[in-house]
């Protein structure tokens, strides 16, 4: 049997992904956590203080590519656990509990990430983050057309 190189195409890219989420999800699950969740856990714990709802709306909606009431349904959702916090009319926070999630599943994850992606010259992982961001702007043009 030969073993040959895999070209980066619909089926790699699909198997890459799962196989991290995958690895996250398990992590995610040790802290009664889902990948949405930490997603939307994720845009409000790197801003710097309180952000406008909409734009975790926003990030969602391009991240997730789920529909603006299902973003809006995933920071209810956080703020009802506790995890966010209304701060003024339009804006939302991490709580404390929000950002001790986020960081607990944070340092889970950084040595599994670590291990996998270990040994993989910075250039070619230059080259993957290009190739992959040309791919994910050139899908989500074609998503925007289609959804028009």
């Amino acid at each position: 049997m030969t073993t040959t190189t895999p070209v980066l195409g619909p089926r790699v890219i699909g198997l890459a992904h799962y196989a991290g989420r995958a690895l996250l999800e398990h992590v995610l699950a040790r802290h009664g956590a889902t990948f949405q969740q930490s997603v939307t856990l994720r845009l409000a714990a790197v801003a710097e203080g309180p952000v406008e709802r909409a734009g975790i709306v926003e990030g969602l909606v391009g991240a997730l590519k789920i529909d603006a009431a299902e973003a809006h349904s995933l920071v209810d959702e956080l703020i009802s656990t506790g995890l966010l916090a209304r701060h003024e009319s339009s804006r939302v926070r991490i709580t404390d509990a929000g950002r001790a999630l986020f960081e607990a599943t944070s340092a889970a994850t950084a040595p599994v990430t670590a291990r996998v992606y270990a040994g993989i010259p910075a250039q070619d992982l230059a080259v993957a983050g290009r190739v992959l961001a040309l791919i994910t702007e050139r899908a989500d043009d074609e998503l925007a057309a289609l959804t028009k």
